[in-house]
């Protein structure tokens, strides 16, 4: 529970950061407290931290969409301040430190794990955001064959109506 209090603050105050709106400032950190207890379960249960970070990231692309939805704001204004707690600031930080240190092999290791975890939170929220476009435009294809269907039946209805007359 403490680690979903502390996750919310780091995205409600990002949240700060970025301006926005103070309506959605508690929904921006829910969204950073639930990707952060998503990727710990993950990881709890693969110990693969790219894969984790991808779950979470995934978490933060469906809220985000549909908060957004809910809401009727821009979805980044969710996913930005969400994955806060997912970033891998420290693995940026020992890269560079290697780096320093002249230590090529740690900071070459630490460069690739942290480029993956980036790479990784693109990918879950660009899978999540794909699949709501598609989704929506099934949505909408559905719901413009039934209303040209219903046109169709009140065309033909009417035109009954005429030939009896």
């Amino acid at each position: 529970m403490s680690e979903f209090f502390l996750a919310f603050l780091g995205s409600f105050c990002g949240g700060i950061i970025f301006n926005i709106q103070r309506k959605n400032l508690i929904w921006a950190g829910i969204c950073g407290g639930l990707s952060w207890i998503t990727y710990v379960f993950t990881y709890q249960h693969t110990n693969g931290i790219v894969f984790s970070t991808f779950v979470g990231a995934v978490v933060v692309g469906l809220y985000s969409e549909t908060m957004a939805r809910v809401l009727k704001t821009p979805a980044f204004v969710f996913s930005i301040p969400g994955i806060f707690p997912l970033v891998p600031g420290a693995g940026a930080y020992f890269t560079v430190l290697y780096l320093v240190e002249s230590n090529y092999s740690k900071a070459g290791v630490k460069a690739i794990e942290t480029a993956a975890i980036a790479g990784a939170i693109a990918f879950g929220i660009l899978f999540t955001t794909t699949l709501f476009q598609f989704v929506m435009k099934i949505k909408e294809k559905s719901r413009k064959k039934i209303l040209l269907k219903n046109k169709e039946y009140f065309f033909n209805a009417q035109i009954l109506n005429i030939l009896k007359i």
